[in-house]
């Protein structure tokens, strides 16, 4: 006995648009499920989750987390944003952890070996080479993709961790800040390094946010009205009318990773730019991996992304209001947080497929039919 997924004949178009709120509200049960077993009420934990965190909508001497909702989503939806041109293209890049460090590591070059260069140039340079950092690294798997049909999953995974090591071997060596009391991380960055916030006088909240809005609306207009964007739908969904339109399987690939590289390297320098103001061995917090879960919540579309990004953001904040008012672990945010990947992929598999189950007997006549 097998179970097989087949392809439904046609798909409620209801259903596919209220796909990810379904998902959502599934995801809300199984968290009070899991929250009751740690022994939390879940009431209490989902309020802490998705309602604490927002009450600086109503109260103006509040805003401060609206700001730190910003600063959260901006790499979520920069780094989503290109990995829904890899994904729409039958790309599966799964590295932009990766190439988010690598992006950081890059950018970080100017403020930590020249740090007397002080100039209007400084961050504009800087975030340059974050960008061509994070794009140099999504480039290798795209090459023994391309030049060795190697497993994009796995090569862009693998190098994940060589990121994550060489830049902890850099903070805690040769950039480590002599004056940092033997802790890991770069010397603080220059007034000219640092990424300005929007409002300076309201909250924290840093230009990286507009350039993940920038960004977004950017690749909408691509994939929407541009012959790139028609070019990478095509070859995402059918290889073989992309190459009788003339269009590069190849090319494709580099393309599709630089720019989910650039745009992930782009998120990294502004992330260290940004809220953290210097180089060090936490860099990150899961933003490549759950920007994954961003880029299907938001249907692949990145006018979407911008509104899964915020609601990400929000579990963000929600789990560490959760950790300090209820005890939960940080490893229970995390699961919160796959559990919705889970059930949006479910939410679409079943809508796009119908499972079948082919009994003892079916497989032994089809096996029996293929030795004849």
């Amino acid at each position: 006995m097998r179970i097989e997924l087949v392809r439904r004949p046609q798909h409620s178009a209801l259903f596919s648009a209220l796909s990810p709120f379904i998902a959502l509200g599934l995801t809300l049960v199984a968290g009070a499920i899991m929250f009751s077993l740690l022994g939390k009420n879940p009431v209490d934990a989902l309020y802490y989750y998705f309602i604490d965190p927002l009450t600086g909508i109503w109260d103006p001497g509040n805003r401060w987390q609206l700001h730190e909702l910003a600063i959260k989503a901006a790499p979520l939806i920069l780094i989503a944003v290109g990995l829904s041109v890899c994904f729409l293209s039958n790309n599966w890049n799964i590295g932009a952890e990766g190439q988010f460090i690598a992006g950081a590591v890059a950018g970080s070059f100017i403020p930590v070996l020249f740090p007397d260069f002080q100039t209007w140039a400084t961050l504009p340079l800087m975030l340059i080479f974050g960008m061509a950092g994070g794009a140099a690294y999504a480039a290798i798997p795209a090459f023994l993709k391309v030049k060795f049909n190697t497993n994009e999953i796995l090569t862009s995974l693998m190098l994940v961790y060589v990121a994550q090591l060489f830049n902890d071997w850099l903070v805690r060596g040769i950039w480590r800040n002599p004056e940092g009391m033997s802790f890991p991380g770069t010397i603080r960055f220059n007034e000219y390094a640092i990424l300005p916030q929007i409002w300076p006088d309201a909250g924290r909240a840093h230009w990286g946010f507009v350039f993940a809005l920038v960004a977004a609306v950017a690749v909408w207009f691509m994939l929407s009205k541009m012959l790139k964007g028609f070019e990478v739908k095509v070859l995402g969904q059918s290889p073989r009318a992309g190459r009788f339109a003339g269009f590069s399987s190849a090319k494709m690939v580099f393309f599709v990773f630089l720019l989910a590289g650039a745009l992930a390297g782009l998120a990294g320098i502004c992330e260290v730019a940004g809220p953290i103001e210097h180089l060090n061995e936490k860099i990150s917090i899961g933003y490549g991996f759950t920007a994954i879960i961003v880029a299907f919540l938001g249907r692949l579309n990145p006018l979407g992304i911008v509104a899964a990004g915020l609601i990400l953001a929000l579990t963000y904040l929600g789990g560490e209001s959760a950790q300090i008012a209820l005890g939960v672990s940080d490893k229970a945010v995390r699961a919160f947080q796959g559990m919705l990947l889970f059930f949006v992929l479910a939410c679409d598999t079943l809508i796009h497929y119908r499972i079948r189950i082919v009994g003892a007997l079916a497989t032994k006549a089809g096996e029996a039919t293929q030795n004849a």
